[in-house]
């Protein structure tokens, strides 16, 4: 199975299991370096980046869920979103555009794929894949939960995936009907 093709379905798994509906954001942590069998940020590929987000990409949009692309380290992790997400979630813009050594191949191909692509700081994904350590927890809701997928590695990667929910609060006499978005 190829890169995109590992990146497709574990992407649709992860839909599937999160729950997500038409307006949640879902982050992605990508190392084109792991993948290939490299140090994350060693050795930045945008023709792998390009195969992991043709993989995740029409998915989500299908869907009408939100990618956010998180960038690297040298971008203080900032994210790559649709103008729209920033708008709908009030997160301002920052100005910054990603490259392949400075914010990851990953975060610049979805710049190039956006309609209207804008980097912001911070955001409260409801799920996502972290695609080589790269930490995407700072990126999501405050309650994440991990969700094992039938894949654990996209190429040599290690993959990690989660969801979120909300805290439940309370005490022992409350009462929780199912688990809440």
């Amino acid at each position: 199975m190829d890169i995109r093709e590992q990146s497709r379905r574990a992407a649709a798994e992860l839909l599937e299991k999160a729950r997500l509906l038409p307006g949640d954001l879902f982050v992605v942590g990508c190392s084109s370096s792991e993948i290939l069998g490299g140090t994350i940020g060693r050795a930045s590929s945008l023709e792998t980046a390009q195969a992991v987000l043709d993989g995740i990409y029409p998915l989500l949009r299908e869907q009408g869920v939100f990618l956010a692309a998180q960038c690297c380290e040298h971008l203080n992790r900032a994210l790559i979103v649709e103008a729209d997400c920033a708008r709908r979630y009030g997160y301002d813009p920052v100005s910054v555009r990603p490259r392949p050594k400075a914010g990851g191949s990953f975060a610049a191909s979805a710049w190039e794929a956006f309609d209207r692509p804008v980097a912001v700081e911070h955001i409260r994904a409801h799920a996502g894949l972290d695609i080589g350590g790269t930490l995407i927890g700072m990126h999501l809701r405050d309650v994440a939960v991990p969700v094992r997928l039938s894949l654990d590695h996209i190429g040599q990667a290690l993959l990690l995936c989660a969801r979120t929910r909300p805290k439940f609060i309370g005490g022992s006499r409350a009462c929780y009907e199912g688990e809440a978005r």
